[in-house]
């Protein structure tokens, strides 16, 4: 089990696990009279800024909500902008993240993708695994009910598998999904922030999320910088944490 982590400016505990909604590119654009697209650019520049942040004050795991099941629906226009974005930008940003010692994990329904993309998604990881400072999920084709199905197919592809397994453990407990999950061996987000206004989860991370402290602000994601970030933080160690207790 993780050890808390403390900031050792204030004492006080600081989150093991932050996950990002990063809401409001394409109204941040509209507002500064750009294109609506160019606000996911200006949104990826905002990762490494947090990311930095997260390793100043020894935050061990971050969740950036990138690209959501939900969003294939979009425009074509607008999807295939995304793809290139992840082809191109965003190979670079991890390049930059692999000499800072971050260890990139994709989480996400990737068989989505086109073969190209899943390609990069795996160099990605192959090339960081080794890496300890800090661990940096990126939520790609995610959606929480989408991540909980995957993970009992998986349960039960693997009971298919093993007959001797099956006839022992042919009731799914708690424990063997939580193996299968996107985020097995990581903490659950005791943060998730939600930028852009909007009050709700839309499905990101259903199961882990179950006591994540929640924090809503209606800056948009371009304009949520590592001050910002220290502002959810400092929210954050106010609260008082029962869990259910």
């Amino acid at each position: 089990m993780i050890k808390p982590i403390t900031d050792n400016r204030n004492q006080k505990t600081i989150p093991q696990h932050v996950a990002f909604i990063m809401d409001g590119n394409r109204r941040w654009a509209r507002e500064k009279g750009f294109f609506p697209l160019k606000g996911h650019q200006i949104g990826e520049d905002r990762i490494e800024p947090i990311i930095d942040k997260a390793i100043e004050l020894g935050i061990p795991y971050l969740t950036f909500w990138a690209f959501s099941t939900e969003n294939w629906q979009r425009e074509k226009k607008e999807v295939e902008f995304l793809l290139n974005m992840f082809r191109q930008d965003l190979a670079k940003r991890v390049d930059s993240f692999h000499q800072k010692n971050v260890k990139i994990r994709v989480i996400g329904n990737i068989q989505m993708f086109p073969q190209d993309i899943q390609q990069n998604v795996n160099d990605w990881m192959e090339k960081t695994k080794n890496n300890k400072l800090i661990t940096v999920n990126i939520a790609l084709s995610y959606g929480g009910r989408d991540e909980i199905m995957r993970a009992v197919e998986k349960w039960r592809a693997g009971l298919k598998f093993n007959s001797a397994k099956a006839k022992q453990n042919s009731k799914l407990k708690k424990e063997d999904l939580e193996q299968y999950l996107d985020t097995f061996g990581q903490p659950d987000p005791d943060l998730i922030i939600r930028t852009g206004g909007e009050q709700r989860l839309s499905g990101f991370l259903l199961w882990q999320s179950e006591y994540s402290e929640l924090y809503f602000t209606k800056t948009l994601w371009p304009d949520f910088t590592p001050q910002k970030f220290e502002e959810a933080l400092s929210e954050f160690q106010k609260r008082q944490r029962r869990f259910g207790k």
